[in-house]
């Protein structure tokens, strides 16, 4: 689905820039063509500001994401989630973020938490950056406890895996 939306836009960098913008953190479109978090309006003055382009542009790409209804309905209904990563310290949570060798591969996800479950480990929050949507995907798992040496060792060697980050 992805893949089709930026197609869509592939004819105006500047507007496959805001589109992008939007799937990355989770901005959705009201019936009016205005920017929405969950509901709450954004200005479109404050993102272009956010993004180095012109009020303009993100009114046209709203309005546009409007005329399209093959992906009217994501936007329309699209939420947001919290992500814990910025406050898992202040909550005692531990967060491990893994990068795959290859982000397309199957498993990847399954594999981390086999390992994960397998310690007996609460898992708090999982999400993953969509490959299409980032140049380094990742998979970021928060825990309630920090990691032991093992997991992190079981984690590292998996095939799927490039890197760690703890």
């Amino acid at each position: 689905m992805w893949t089709q939306i930026l197609r869509e836009f592939a004819d105006s960098p500047s507007q496959t820039m805001v589109v992008k913008y939007f799937l990355e953190n989770g901005l959705g479109i009201n019936e009016k063509g205005r920017i929405v978090c969950n509901g709450i309006e954004i200005p479109a003055t404050h993102i272009a500001k956010k993004i180095g382009t012109d009020r303009r542009v993100i009114d046209a790409t709203a309005k546009r994401i409007l005329s399209l209804k093959e992906i009217r309905d994501i936007f329309l209904n699209l939420r947001v989630t919290p992500d814990l990563t910025q406050v898992a310290d202040a909550l005692g949570l531990a967060v491990i973020t893994i990068y795959p060798k290859d982000a397309a591969q199957k498993g990847i996800v399954g594999a981390a938490v086999k390992v994960i479950t397998d310690h007996n480990l609460s898992i708090r929050q999982i999400f993953v950056t969509d490959p299409i949507l980032s140049e380094d995907p990742k998979l970021v798992v928060i825990l309630e406890s920090n990691l032991p040496a093992t997991v992190y060792e079981e984690l590292r060697s998996l095939p799927q895996v490039r890197k760690i980050i703890i």
